[in-house]
Parts: structure tokens; C-alpha cells; sequence
């Protein structure tokens, strides 16, 4: 009988990718999500990729009845992907509130669910920002971590923190935090990719709405960084590569690999691009210009943060391998595709 995975936030951009991957490795998947940012029709994607529908559970992970029903009615579950979280740095300096109510009730109803079903594997969704504007770069992950920069940071800092004294009370919890930096990008079959609600609070979903006439222009926050551009500086890593680092962490887990409980891996391509190089990048492989505009700094932005990946290359057997100007063809695709460009 197949492995039975819990993608949380699994109708979302990585999750959704992840979803995929865990499909074409033969693990059967269970998502749930409340559809706050995205939408059920990454099923149809995924059924198309993989001629798989996996089983769909619509509810909000803050909701403790909800979770706990949702324990006993999938008592074959092995492990937990948990994607599901609110993600945009901007939005988390304006909302804080919303920002740490989801972000922290979600996780601790889980991991309250995950003691008293005995379910003990998790692979979390971390993040780049627990780091801060790092002090050296490449960043790795025994660099300080530092004052976040928005309340999206700080939840995530926090979960971390949940996640570690937990481990302490719960001896069986076994735990893996990916770290991720910038995902990108769609998957080949452009069946699937990003598709944020409302304006993207992303640069490379801005880029290709812009590129396909439904932005006036693209807003790019600040060229007075100190950076070889001006521009902000960021690990891009292709969303297809990093999903499947989440099927490498769930073997890990099942395989009982773990070797501390909790462990942290950097998860990006070791190369920091600036936002005008995306910019660049992305006319050059599609030929198609990007009206942009610079204006200032956004609240939040750190100014540079790359991957020193060697840990998750090392331990993990991982590495990304897609290029940056392939990332981008696959999101312009992916835009395409959505908007019937031909």
C-alpha cells in the first residue's frame, strides 16, 4: 500500500508542484487547503500531469474541530508537508495580526493533532527570512538568526521556535524545516504554476502579467541598494526543483535518516540575481519587453540573500539544476497558457 502524505496549502504554487512530484514517485497524496490563495483547479493540473486526482479537504488549519476530524478519517497518514501559511512579506507589515493568527495556530493545531494521532514526520515550509539581511553571504544555516525584516519573517522564526521546543516534549516528533529562497517558474507541462490572487506580491508573476498587458508597468522597489545594480538581490530557484527536495525530505523522514529531530537545509541555487537582471533575463528568452518603473524601497526588502546550498547538496543528495533563463520560459508559459496568448 502506497505512503499516504498530507500536503497543507497543496492547491497553492509550491504545494501544488510538490503535490506532483510526491504523485510521480508513488506516494498518495492528501491535500488540504482553504482555498484563501489559490484555487481548486490545480487538482485538474495535477490529475493531468499525473493521471492522479489526489484527495481534497477544503477547510482552514486554524479551525481545531476541523483538523482533528480530518486525523481520524485519514488514520493511514505517514507524514506532513505544511505548506499552508500566509506569504507576502508587504502585505504581512500592513496585516500583522492576520499574519501571525495564521501562521502559528495552523502549525500548533498541527503539531497538537500530530502528538495525539501519532503522526511524528513533519516537512516544514520555511523561508529564506528567518535569516534577516544576513551578515556574510552566502548565508548558511549556522548563520545567526537575526531580527526579521516584516511579520511574514518573524512567523516564520517563530514557527521554528514552536517546532524545536515541541520537539523537546513530543520525543517521537521528527522534523525537517526547508528553508526555501525565491521560488519561480511552472511546471514544463505549463498545467500548473503561479497564479497569486489579486495584484502578485511576487517579481516574477508581476514580470509576466506585465509582459502579457494585464499590469501597466512593473514597480521595481528601489535601485539605490548597494548592489552591483542598485536593485535588490535574490536566490531564484525553479519551483520544479524545489518540490522535489520536499519528496527527498519525506524519505529522509520515513527512512528515519533524521539525525537531530530537527534539522534546517537551505534550499536555492547558490547564485544571488538582481531583480533588474530578472528584468533582462526574462526579455531575452521571450522577447518580449517589460515596461518598468523604479520607484522606492519597500518595507520589509532586505537587500541581498544568497544560498550556500552545500548541506542540502551534502546531506540531502539534492541540488537545483534548472536555469534561470529556463525558469522563466516556463513562467512565461505558464502566463501564456492562462491568458490564451499564443
Amino acid at each position: 500500500m502506497k505512503e499516504l502524505i498530507l500536503v497543507t496549502g497543496g492547491t497553492g504554487y509550491i504545494g501544488s508542484h510538490t503535490a506532483v512530484e510526491l504523485i510521480n514517485e508513488g506516494y498518495e497524496v492528501v491535500i488540504v487547503d482553504n482555498l484563501a490563495n489559490s484555487t481548486v483547479d490545480s487538482l485538474d493540473g495535477i490529475e493531468k500531469i499525473t493521471g492522479v486526482r489526489p484527495a481534497f479537504e477544503q477547510f482552514d488549519l486554524c479551525d481545531k474541530p476541523n483538523v482533528e476530524a480530518f486525523f481520524r478519517k485519514y488514520s493511514r497518514l505517514k507524514a506532513i508537508i505544511h505548506f499552508a501559511a500566509y506569504k507576502a512579506v508587504g502585505e504581512s507589515v500592513d496585516q500583522p495580526l492576520k499574519y501571525y493568527r495564521n501562521n502559528l495556530v495552523s502549525l500548533m493545531n498541527l503539531l497538537e493533532c500530530m502528538e495525539q494521532f501519532k503522526v511524528p514526520l513533519m516537512v516544514f515550509s520555511s523561508s529564506c527570512t528567518v535569516y534577516g539581511q544576513p551578515k556574510e553571504l552566502p548565508v548558511t544555516e549556522n548563520a545567526p538568526i537575526l531580527p526579521a525584516e516584516s511579520p511574514y519573517g518573524n512567523t516564520k522564526q517563530i514557527c521554528e521556535e514552536i517546532l524545536r521546543d515541541s520537539g523537546c516534549s513530543m520525543p517521537a516528533l521528527q522534523v525537517i524545516s526547508l528553508r526555501y529562497f525565491n521560488p519561480i517558474g511552472a511546471h514544463p507541462s505549463a498545467l500548473i504554476g503561479e497564479l497569486p490572487q489579486g495584484i502578485p506580491d511576487n517579481l516574477v508573476p508581476f514580470v509576466t502579467q506585465t509582459a502579457a498587458g494585464l499590469r501597466g508597468e512593473l514597480k521595481i522597489f528601489g535601485d539605490d541598494y548597494p548592489t552591483p545594480d542598485g536593485s535588490a538581490v535574490r536566490d531564484y530557484i525553479n519551483v520544479t526543483d524545489l518540490a522535489k527536495a520536499h519528496v527527498t525530505a519525506i524519505r529522509r523522514l520515513l527512512d528515519q535518516k533524521n539525525e537531530t529531530g530537527l534539522e534546517f537545509f537551505n534550499l536555492g541555487t547558490g547564485h544571488g540575481t538582481s531583480v533588474l537582471e530578472v528584468v533582462k533575463t526574462f526579455e531575452k528568452v521571450t522577447g518580449v519587453p517589460v515596461h518598468y518603473k523604479v520607484v522606492g524601497r519597500r518595507a520589509g526588502d532586505i537587500v541581498a540573500v544568497w544560498a550556500d546550498t552545500t548541506k542540502a547538496n551534502q546531506v540531502l543528495g539534492w541540488k537545483a539544476g534548472t536555469s534561470l533563463e529556463d525558469t522563466l520560459l516556463s513562467a512565461w508559459n505558464w502566463e501564456k497558457k492562462l491568458r490564451g496568448i499564443q
